[in-house]
C-alpha cells in the first residue's frame, strides 16, 4: 500500500484500495521479488486512502458512509500500458486515472483528517507498485520484462478496506462502485 516498509505497520493500521486482478498475471512474480507489500498480503492494486482509521475506529457506520461515498462513483475502466517511477518505486501507471483520483477526493472530504500518504505528496499520482526499495538492475529488468506484456485493462467496480493484524494486510471489507445510481 504505502511507498515504503510494510514491517513498521501497526496492528490496526488501515487504507482503502482498489484491487486490479487483472494485473496479477503480469506482475505478481516480480511483485513477489520487489515489493515488500505483495509479501504482506496486499493484492496488486492502486491506493485510494492511505493511512485511513485505526481498525478500533471502523464500525457499521463508517463502512456505512465509505459505501455511500464510493456508491455515488460509476464503476470505470483504466488501461495501463506504460511504467513510470518515482524515487526507488516501479509502477504501472492507469490511464485515464481520473476515476481514481475522483475517489479519492471524495473520500479526503468526508475524511479530511486522513491525508493521501499522510499529506507528504502535493499531487497523489495514482499507480500499481511494483518494485519498491530495490537495486536499479532489478528495477530495469522488470520494467523491461512488462513493457513487453502491457497493456493491462481493467474494469474497477468496487473500493477494498484492508486492515494490517500487526503481520499481514487482510481485507475487511468491499464497496461497490455505482450503488447509489441503482436505488
Amino acid at each position: 500500500m504505502a511507498d515504503d516498509d510494510v514491517r513498521g505497520f501497526p496492528a490496526g493500521q488501515s487504507g482503502l484500495i482498489v484491487r486490479v486482478p487483472e494485473a496479477e498475471p503480469l506482475v505478481r512474480e516480480w511483485r513477489d521479488r520487489l515489493d515488500p507489500s505483495a509479501r504482506a498480503g496486499v493484492p496488486a492494486h492502486v491506493t485510494v486512502l492511505f493511512p485511513f482509521l485505526d481498525a478500533s475506529c471502523i464500525d457499521e457506520g463508517v463502512c456505512a458512509a465509505i459505501g455511500e461515498v464510493v456508491g455515488r462513483h460509476q464503476p470505470f475502466e483504466a488501461r495501463f500500458d506504460r511504467c513510470g517511477r518515482f524515487p526507488g518505486v516501479l509502477y504501472l501507471a492507469p490511464e485515464p486515472d481520473a476515476g481514481f483520483r475522483r475517489l479519492t477526493q471524495a473520500l479526503v472530504e468526508r475524511w479530511p483528517e486522513y491525508p493521501p500518504f499522510g499529506g507528504q505528496f502535493d499531487d497523489v499520482v495514482p499507480h500499481l507498485t511494483v518494485a519498491q526499495g530495490q537495486d536499479e538492475a532489478a528495477v530495469e529488468n522488470a520494467e523491461a520484462d512488462l513493457l513487453t506484456r502491457l497493456p493491462v485493462v481493467v474494469q474497477v467496480s468496487s473500493v477494498d478496506l484492508l486492515v494490517h493484524d500487526g503481520t499481514r494486510w487482510r481485507q475487511r471489507a468491499s464497496f461497490p462502485l455505482g450503488s447509489l445510481w441503482s436505488r
